[in-house]
């Protein structure tokens, strides 16, 4: 195997990374990836070094596809120059500034969305600030061509996940099914037991589109979740939870992305436990006699609001709520029979004109006038 000569313009006395790496290009990439560009950036010291690939995925316990993967990944980005003999052996690695502008075309401009999400996270944060929320991670999709399509098929790797696919799906993979592979292989850097995972996850719920399992395969990439562990982890969460709210509901169904959203909400946003969520459920059935999603939000959104963590808290809230009702039934009584006794009053016939009220003038004048007739 072709031994790599590492370049560089900066100095090797000291391992530096530049912040613009951190912030850019670090959140984005595959832990395993990262750790191959730092410790490439540790053998620039040591040109005598025997640099290779095998002895790359022997020092960082990686395969030698995952060094391989980890350098096409960061070429893509633009952070690495690499030159190949005529029989594709990488013979020279050259390092290039990590700064926005540098990117290539390949990894295609940020959206305006995604360009304002990294402006406003480039401000400085203050001490007491209570909430710092993340960015929300974006994946650009590369279209493929038929040049980078046989290149990237050459792979072992490649070639044993596609075919282990076929087997899942029972089927050829159509071309959206080979672009899929290779963006979850090559772009957003999912191992190969994952990807196989993904897909024997999906055809274990009947889901066998291309479309159905990029969107999961997305969400498991936006919660960081890069390993089989992790991704069991997660289902076995996921499918608690929204088996406790169809339970709850007395769906027999997996949730539509609607409903879907809703459930995010309760479980991420407010943060709430399966019991709590459940009685939200069960009251939207007595009220509304189905399951009205929006109606279960609509309570869950105001126990959070006033800080409910149990069902105890639930309880109190009851409680006071029937205290606040009783008082409020009884003024209104109270003000009905206020309104009655007066319209009683009013109704009486010696009380049907207006009453002239007299004065100790109007008296004598009368007086006056009775003296006078005698």
């Amino acid at each position: 195997m072709n031994k790599i000569s590492l370049h560089t313009n900066t100095g090797t006395g000291v391992t530096i990374l530049e912040n613009s790496f951190i912030d850019q290009y670090m959140p984005d990439a595959n832990g395993s990836f990262v750790k191959v560009y730092i410790y490439l950036m540790r053998c620039i010291s040591d040109p005598s070094s025997n640099l290779t690939i095998a002895f790359l995925a022997d020092k960082l316990d990686e395969t030698e596809k995952d060094i391989e993967r980890a350098l096409r990944y960061w070429e893509k980005a633009g952070l690495l120059s690499i030159d190949r003999d005529t029989s594709g052996q990488i013979v020279s690695i050259l390092f290039l500034s990590p700064n926005a502008s540098s990117k290539t075309e390949e990894s295609q401009e940020p959206s305006k969305e995604a360009s304002v999400s990294t402006k406003a996270a480039n401000v400085s944060i203050k001490k007491d600030s209570p909430i710092i929320q993340a960015v929300p991670k974006t994946f650009d999709k590369p279209n493929y061509s038929d040049a980078q399509i046989e290149q990237l098929t050459a792979i072992d790797e490649v070639q044993w996940i596609m075919n282990t696919l076929e087997q899942y799906l029972e089927r050829l993979l159509k071309p959206t099914d080979v672009q899929l592979v290779l963006y979850l292989y090559e772009s957003i850097g999912f191992p190969a037991d994952l990807i196989l995972y993904l897909y024997e996850y999906c055809v274990s719920k009947n889901k066998k589109s291309a479309s159905y399992i990029e969107t999961v395969a997305l969400a498991w990439a936006e919660e960081g979740i890069d390993t089989v562990e992790k991704a069991e982890a997660s289902t076995a969460t996921y499918n608690n939870n929204y088996n406790a709210v169809n339970k709850a509901f007395g769906l027999n169904r997996a949730p539509g992305s609607i409903e879907k959203k809703f459930m995010h909400r309760w479980f991420h946003t407010y943060a709430f436990e399966i019991p709590i969520i459940e009685e939200a459920c069960n009251r939207t059935m007595l009220a509304t006699g189905k399951p009205d999603f929006k109606y279960a939000d609509r309570i869950l959104e105001n126990w959070s609001k006033k800080g409910v963590t149990s069902l105890n808290d639930i309880k109190k809230l009851d409680e006071e709520h029937a205290k606040n009702s009783a008082v409020s039934a009884a003024n209104k009584q109270n003000a009905s029979a206020a309104s009655t006794n007066t319209a009683k009053a009013s109704n009486n016939k010696f009380n049907a004109f207006p009453q002239r009220k007299y004065t100790e003038d109007d008296f004598r004048s009368m007086e006056q006038r009775l003296l006078n007739k005698q």
